[in-house]
């Protein structure tokens, strides 16, 4: 991505050192590493933090630049690179060595400044459905990450029903802090009212169409079978209930309308009306 000047957008649910490093020695040399806005959207999973899949070092050292913005957004599978709006990358390959030079991938790549902006506009929309992970919030996770490693080792070595379950404790008490980083200053109708505003942006939907995508996008509040309230944002099985509160919520906002058959926004609608 060495044609950014301005804005660096990273979309993988997967990144390592390898492919960082080449990023961060290529901004250093261009000198714009301190002025250059990064977005970085990933999905920080235990389990892939645990297998090696995600280095959360390639995360602290992206933090180490000034504008750079990280995100978690639970059940991402997209790999996006974008540049300013120059060029687009939609690919299978994440942002690891193996994706960068080791594996067989499959990519394009999009110089068309309208499907660029288009492409920008989908991932901006996803960045605000995500978690804000910061710095802090990263050195965290990475402290409480090595001493999952090291009782993942010993469960291991040892497999004794007692260690799986120490181990599997902690596991848990790891994602009730991504939980908690997700309701950090929102609220469960604002995070899905969010989500059905950006869905709608695509066409009209029905509510059982709804359903399946908002679920797809925040695995961890539909869960069916959770039933927890962390920070007053509702995870687990009442999740429809929910989505249909921030639906009643938006309509009585005037936001979107119904036609009987499928919802829309309603500044969509307007503007076929004039049309």
């Amino acid at each position: 991505m060495s044609c950014a000047h301005n804005d660096l957008l990273l979309v993988s649910p997967f990144i390592k050192r390898y492919s960082t490093s080449l990023i961060l020695t290529d901004l250093r040399r261009r000198r714009i590493d301190r002025e250059i806005r990064v977005s970085v959207l990933t999905n920080i999973h235990p389990d892939s933090i645990l297998s090696g899949a995600t280095d959360l070092q390639a995360l602290a050292d992206l933090k180490t630049l000034p504008r750079t913005e990280l995100v978690h957004l639970p059940s991402l599978h997209a790999k996006v690179y974008v540049a300013d709006e120059i060029m687009a990358i939609v690919t299978s390959a994440n942002l690891t060595r193996s994706g960068t030079i080791g594996n067989l991938e499959y990519g394009i790549m999009l110089t068309e400044r309208a499907a660029i902006q288009e492409i920008r506009a989908d991932f901006n929309g996803y960045v605000l459905l995500g978690a804000t992970i910061t710095a802090n919030d990263l050195t965290l996770i990475q402290h409480e990450s090595e001493e999952l490693k090291k009782a993942f080792e010993r469960a291991e070595r040892s497999m004794r029903i007692r260690a799986r379950r120490v181990l599997q404790e902690r596991i848990d008490a790891l994602k009730v802090q991504l939980f908690k980083k997700r309701a950090r200053g929102k609220t469960t109708q604002s995070i899905l009212s969010d989500t059905i505003l950006f869905l709608l942006g695509k066409r009209g939907l029905r509510t059982t169409e709804l359903h399946p995508l908002i679920q797809q996008i925040h695995p961890d509040i539909c869960d069916d079978s959770i039933d927890r309230v962390i920070d007053g944002v509702h995870f687990g099985k009442r999740w429809k209930h929910h989505v249909r509160s921030a639906q009643a919520f938006l309509k009585r906002k005037g936001e979107i309308v119904y036609d009987g058959e499928h919802w829309h926004l309603a500044s969509i609608v307007d503007h076929s009306s004039r049309c």
